[in-house]
């Protein structure tokens, strides 16, 4: 056997491997190396995708790890067998559950320890006596490691290794101690080391490579530097040899606790058969029974009852706990879910191809996801940890890559480039965008794109784009065994407190077919339990998901003049513009809206024919009869990755197993070019069966449409439940869903300040926050005439504690009656008394604002004193002739503080300074066609994908929103203003589709300062800043990840929280919050 590279750093030793796992597999078969193995510090995360890309190259692959000791040289390690692999495995979990996220704290005995079956390289000069000791403990290969510095020292630097080997009695063996699969990379190298560092190029020093020869090298140059020792070349094959384990070795095995003493799909069909009785009480029809009977048998003979139960388990635990939780996925929907309570949409309702819920050609378990309330998923996900141990349940990670802005931000600062220069550069990309920067971009920030150092950012940027940044942790994806997780993969801790993750990610784990149950978390379901409760408790009306009144005209009437802010999927702009032309009446009809505006449809250009067919402007036409059954329901026009399975099944001739294979393609990571594998077999199969060419090539172009995103039928009729459920609480219950959506902030499209305006225009009654009335979350009161109303929470104040928001609650009782009072009683400090003072929550006291913070000023030292309670702290208090704030001021403050205001929109007071514009209230008035001028603030920015460069902007002024679109050559020219603004006035002409209007922009004017002469923005703090981050694809293009770098975590209440009607804590606990000591000496 040939050489083999036994020591590569991949980029998975994060800002240290300056290339990709793949790209060394790919190079090592180039140059012909007979086997490599990726070795990165004290970890795995990398070694699934070297063995994916190991197979798929036919290059053998090696298991490794380099062990990293906090006292003394680094081991590298090589499983021998699947048991050797399960020790290396616990040793890295040890070392990682020691220690916080992202480090692993190992010493040398922990692998006397667990080091047993594996073959050891010591990469340094060990002591004898260590030497002896890894020997006689393990009885394993140990062999003594020969890495070139190339700094002109290595012959002698061998020479010494070599004697050392023989003191030892270890053979030798050669390394390339690699850091780049090819030489260009060294600049690369060297700038990692930077970020790594805090340093800059001009100061990296000695730690800079000092040239190119760490790359991966073949075996006629290995062979030449380690000439005089021909065996440390041969002990490399010799090595490769007594490793034969592979990672297709381990297998993976469900759980099996569930099952009570019963045989799993015993225990399975029971609890199907008393789902079927609940959910059909006047009996199951002859094609559920069906359906049912044919689903058992496929889990009974793949074996899946296990994954069904421990799903089931999920969700009976959240039920038992009031936790509302809904399932999704292919086999969610399926009758057995339905049965089981997992789904409350039924699989009846829509077409479940049967090979989507299981696939006997897959191989690998169905696809099931449950969503659960956002502020509570932590109670299930920690049952799952007590259930299963955290030896046998870990959430999969997610590696965070650099992206062209982060990119740009840290090459920039290694090259040294100033603060100023970086942020100029950072400022052209949108987003998250892994594009590069375009030389005119460069122009436009101002600076010289023929500088070199420039230049060499902008390149080094484009390499680093899509290098694993760290690992942080999966949405909610659990992997649950039988036996030891930590035997399959390391598992370390979680930067949130009590999670603890594994190395790998979806992908790695779907590679290796391990059953992964994504624990989801999901703002609406927390938004509809509140408003449930509140329902319950303000009107006695008792709801659950399936008991909403179902197909109510009132709701699609809503839907269809596309008042839904705030609603369920259907509040974005592109949703709302798609209402009134979808103009839905069915529950099916919210299946398809759900659905349709995805980048999938909308590539395959699929969406302007249907809706030609759906409003008769089109015949609907099959291409041939045996597919009007497959797209019957969506007349004529494929929407839904079932469809795409039926469509080659039904006209190209695949096999069912096939065409799961084509969905799977049609959704993978890996992109449009995975598809086009089956373009031959597809158009081939079609011609065979009689269908014209440009029928097989346009439907492949519309199956192509679905690999940027297909969406299946199964998750669009579970989302288009909550869509219809939201969607009735705003129609008939605005005042209930209003303070709902308020208290399950953050989530959704909107900020606050747009759902308040919303409850506004819906005759809802929106109360301010006063320390008399409110209480933490936003409440509902009774009103004078009848009806209810909605108070704003302390939660609204910026920056005001909850636990200050609970205990200013808890210690009212019959009102306070002065900021004092508040101080004594509630025991807040002067900090948390003057948010609530800019927020003009004493207004029910007679204060004014600048009324209240002077009386905050004016309290004694920052706790108040037990023993003057009675008579103060010294000092009489005096009025201050204050002068009073303007409009325009309050307003500013309003925003400053909560974000919002009840008060005048502050387009309305500025309207006279920005020149003529036509309110968006009267839009709908002016002809298609017109030349118009709007005004307002900035709610929204998008730039979808499937949008060719076009943004979308959405505009609010104090009659409501206008839609804005500009064309990427009017983007160009505004660049700046378009990112940045807050208040723009857009020239440009209108645009009518029924009741959809737009403006196409031509001109566009950044009035952004006169914002800031409302009030003070540098005494106050901050600006009015008016577009939400999740509406604004340059602040945050995608939701944000759970499991990032932790915040602060806020201190547990020890006693429950005090909600709405909740009296005061027990005297004790409130003594020691209210009376402090205070110290003199």
């Amino acid at each position: 056997m040939g050489y083999a590279e036994l020591s590569i750093t991949s980029n998975f030793t994060f800002l240290t491997g300056a290339s990709h796992a793949e790209e060394y597999v790919v190079r090592a078969a180039d140059l012909g190396l007979s086997a490599i193995a990726v070795t990165d510090r004290n970890t795995f995360a990398g070694i699934v995708r070297a063995h994916a890309a190991a197979k798929e190259v036919g290059l053998r692959y090696l298991v490794g790890v380099r062990l990293c000791f906090e006292d003394g040289p680094d081991i590298l390690a090589y499983p021998t067998d699947r048991a050797a692999y399960g020790r290396l495995s616990r040793l890295l979990t040890l070392g990682k559950r020691r220690t916080t996220k992202g480090k692993c704290e190992l010493y040398f005995e922990d692998v006397l320890d667990w080091g047993e079956g594996c073959v050891l390289i010591l990469t340094e000069k060990f002591s004898v006596r260590k030497a002896k000791q890894l020997q006689k403990k393990l009885k394993a290969n140990v062999y003594q490691g020969m890495a070139p510095h190339y700094d002109g020292r290595d012959k002698t630097r061998f020479a010494a290794i070599a004697k050392q080997a023989e003191k030892t009695g270890l053979p030798l063996v050669a390394l390339g101690d690699v850091l780049m699969h090819v030489a260009e990379r060294r600049r690369l190298a060297d700038v990692l080391s930077c970020i790594r560092e805090k340093t800059t190029i001009d100061k990296l020093g000695r730690m800079a490579q000092p040239n190119a020869e760490r790359r991966l090298k073949g075996e006629f140059e290995m062979h030449r530097l380690f000439r005089h020792y021909p065996e440390a070349i041969l002990n490399t094959g010799r090595i490769v040899e007594a490793c034969p384990f592979s990672l297709d070795e381990l297998k993976y095995e469900y759980p099996d606790e569930i099952t009570d003493g019963q045989a799993p799909d015993v225990r399975l069909r029971s609890l199907t058969e008393e789902g079927l009785v609940r959910r059909y009480p006047d009996g199951v029809s002859l094609k559920v029974r069906g359906m049912v009977e044919k689903e058992l048998a496929l889990i009974a003979k793949l074996d899946y009852a296990r994954y069904f139960l421990t799903v089931h388990d999920i969700v009976a635990y959240a039920r038992s706990q009031h936790i509302l939780c809904q399932g999704r996925g292919s086999a969610a929907n399926s009758v057995v879910c339905y049965a089981l309570g997992i789904t409350e949409a039924s699989p009846e309702m829509i077409s479940m191809v049967f090979e989507r819920f299981i696939s006997e050609v897959r191989n690998e378990p169905p696809d099931i996801d449950v969503d659960f309330e956002h502020e509570r998923r932590e109670e299930v996900i920690q049952h799952i940890y007590e259930k299963y141990g955290r030896h046998r349940a870990g959430i999969c990670s997610t590696v965070v890559h650099f992206r062209s802005r982060a990119a740009v931000r840290q090459v920039g600062k290694a090259m040294g480039l100033s603060d100023d220069v970086v942020a100029a550069l950072s400022s052209q990309v949108w987003g998250t965008s892994s594009k590069e920067i375009a030389e005119e971009r460069v122009k436009a920030a101002g600076l010289d794109p023929t500088n070199r150092r420039l230049m060499q950012t902008l390149q080094l940027t484009r390499e680093i784009t899509g290098f694993p940044r760290h690992l942080s942790q999966h949405v909610g994806g659990f992997v649950i065994t039988r036996g030891r997780l930590d035997e399959l993969c390391p598992v370390e801790n979680a930067a949130m407190a009590d999670r603890t993750i594994i190395e790998w990610d979806k992908d790695d784990i779907d590679v290796l077919g391990m059953l992964k149950i994504d624990v989801l978390a999901l703002g609406m379901l927390s938004c509809i339990r509140k408003a449930f409760d509140l329902l319950r408790d303000w009107k006695g009306q008792n709801y659950t998901l399936a008991s909403v009144p179902q197909e109510d005209p009132a709701v699609y009437d809503m839907l269809c003049i596309a008042d839904s802010i705030g609603v369920f999927q259907v509040e974005s702009r592109a949703q709302m513009n798609f209402l009134p032309r979808m103009r839905p009446r069915t529950f099916y009809d919210l299946v398809i809206e759900v659905a349709i505006i995805r980048p999938g449809p909308i590539q395959g250009d699929m969406v302007h024919p249907f809706i030609k067919r759906r409003h008769g402007l089109e015949p609907v036409s099959f291409p041939s009869k045996d597919l009007e059954d497959v797209l019957g329901k969506t007349l004529g026009v494929p929407l839904f990755q079932e469809q795409a399975m039926q469509i080659a099944v039904v006209a190209a001739g695949f096999s069912p197993g096939e065409a799961d294979q084509l969905r799977r393609a049609l959704g993978s990571f890996r992109g449009p070019g995975t598809v086009q594998a089956f373009r031959t077999r597809f158009i081939e199969g079609c011609l065979k069966r009689g269908y014209d060419p440009e029928f097989a090539n346009a439907c492949f172009r519309q199956l192509e449409g679905f690999s940027g995103y297909g969406f299946p039928e199964s998750h669009a009729a579970s989302f288009a439940l909550l869509v219809y459920v939201s969607s009735w609480l705003k129609c008939h219950h605005p005042e209930v869903f209003a303070c709902a959506l308020l208290n399950a902030q953050p989530m959704g499209f909107y900020a606050p300040a747009q759902i308040v305006r919303d409850a506004r225009a819906h005759e809802v009654e929106v109360r301010p926050v006063c320390v008399e009335r409110s209480f933490w979350d936003n409440t509902l009161e009774p009103r004078a005439h009848g009806g209810l109303a909605l108070r704003l929470g302390f939660r609204q104040i910026k920056g005001f504690k909850e636990e200050d928001g609970h205990w200013l609650s808890a210690a009212r009782g019959n009102g306070y009656r002065s900021v004092e009072a508040i101080w004594r009683r509630a025991g807040l400090k002067r900090a948390a008394l003057t948010r609530l003072a800019e927020a003009d929550a004493f207004a029910a006291h007679g204060l004014t604002r600048r009324d209240a913070v002077w009386m905050v000023k004016g309290l004694g030292g920052e706790k108040p004193l037990p023993l003057f309670t009675k008579h103060g702290e010294g000092g009489e208090d005096f009025a201050a002739d204050l002068p009073l704030m303007t409009i325009g001021e309050q307003v500013f403050e309003d925003y400053v503080s909560m974000r919002l205001t009840l008060r005048h929109h502050p387009v309305e007071l500025l309207r006279p300074q920005m020149g003529r514009a036509v309110q968006a209230g009267d839009l709908r008035d002016i002809p298609d066609g017109s030349w118009v001028e709007v005004i307002g603030l900035v709610i929204t920015r998008q730039r979808p994908g499937t949008a060719s460069g076009v943004i979308f902007l959405t505009l609010e002024d104090e009659t409501g929103a206008s839609n804005v679109i500009v064309w990427p050559k009017t983007f160009d020219a505004n660049r700046k203003v378009v990112m940045s603004g807050r208040l723009l006035k857009i020239h440009g002409k209108l645009q009518r589709e029924g009741i959809v209007t737009h403006i196409i922009s031509t001109r566009i004017e950044d009035y952004s300062h006169l914002l800031d002469t409302m009030g003070d923005v540098e005494s106050a703090g901050g600006a009015i800043d008016p577009t939400y981050s999740s509406a604004d694809e340059v602040k945050r293009p995608i939701p944000v990840k759970e499991g990032g770098p932790a915040g602060q975590q806020r201190p547990a209440l020890k006693q429950p929280r005090i909600s709405y009607g909740v009296g005061a804590r027990h005297p004790r606990e409130q003594a020691k919050k209210l009376f402090y000591s205070r110290d003199f000496h």
